[in-house]
């Protein structure tokens, strides 16, 4: 097998250490997402053509790229994501640990820009998340789960696609696979999250007579979600992480990601001798 920075252009080895351009000038519209003082943590500023995902930039790198935030540009504009570049260049579009200080009871244009910080627990919004999986190509979701005792679950949907705002950003997914229990397209609970519409505190899209965002346990509303009537699977409220047997108010998880990537990808393996390098 031919080590990956064969193919890739040596160039491309340089573009994590362009110069930091002056911090003022950081551009993204979700640039509220990150703290002012953590723009020097942006790890490709300065780069001039921006990857389309999390996986681009990897991929740019020749797999040398590592955890963190960087800009990247799904459409027109760039904006800031973290990269879970050591899981194979993930674009993390979500990430909540229970009882968090992030406040996930938020309205449809909070849901649709973003809240929170890519450090930390929050949503990358709804527009990035269509913006992203359109396309082109086919994108998958990735889902992590980490219990109390320090037990990881995974699991992936390709394909997957958010349609855009008119659509109430529905969401379509492909087969399942994992360690993880399949909590969105399987009806196990009599809830089926697959080709829902998005529902918030001041939008109610779900089929229930009631606005499931608004409903509460412990004092905690829903949040957000693509609520059938109303959840086999709910990772945006912050009291109890649900993911069906999983994730539950009796087995409780400490947090939880949501993840896209193009769907034709692999991780590459670093092994540090590059003829021992595994796909």
């Amino acid at each position: 097998m031919k080590c990956l920075s064969d193919w890739l252009p040596a160039a491309a080895l340089l573009l994590l250490s362009v110069a930091a351009a002056d911090m003022k000038h950081l551009q993204a519209e979700n640039l509220n997402m990150i703290h002012p003082d953590e723009h020097q943590l942006v790890l490709n500023r300065g780069m001039r053509a921006l990857p389309r995902d999390c996986h681009e930039m990897l991929m740019t790198s020749s797999g040398q790229a590592r955890d963190g935030v960087y800009l990247i540009q799904p459409r027109d504009s760039p904006i800031v994501a973290y990269c879970a570049m050591q899981e194979g260049g993930w674009t993390v579009v979500q990430h909540i640990t229970i009882n968090s200080s992030v406040n996930f009871d938020r309205t449809w244009v909070e849901y649709k820009l973003g809240f929170g910080h890519v450090t930390g627990d929050h949503w990358l919004g709804n527009e990035y998340l269509h913006q992203l999986t359109r396309g082109p190509g086919r994108y998958k979701l990735g889902v992590k789960l980490v219990d109390r005792d320090a037990t990881t679950k995974m699991g992936e949907y390709d394909p997957v696609l958010v349609e855009d705002e008119s659509s109430a950003y529905r969401l379509r997914l492909g087969l399942f696979q994992g360690t993880a229990v399949d909590a969105l397209t399987l009806d196990t609970e009599n809830y089926l999250h697959d080709n829902q519409r998005f529902t918030t505190k001041d939008r109610d899209n779900d089929n229930y007579f009631q606005n499931c965002a608004k409903l509460e346990f412990q004092g905690v509303p829903g949040g957000g979600w693509w609520y059938d009537a109303c959840a086999g699977a709910n990772l945006n409220r912050r009291n109890v992480i649900y993911w069906q047997k999983d994730c539950n108010k009796e087995r409780l998880c400490k947090y939880a990601w949501m993840m896209v990537k193009p769907a034709d990808t692999f991780k590459l393996i670093q092994s540090g001798d590059c003829k021992k390098d595994e796909l």
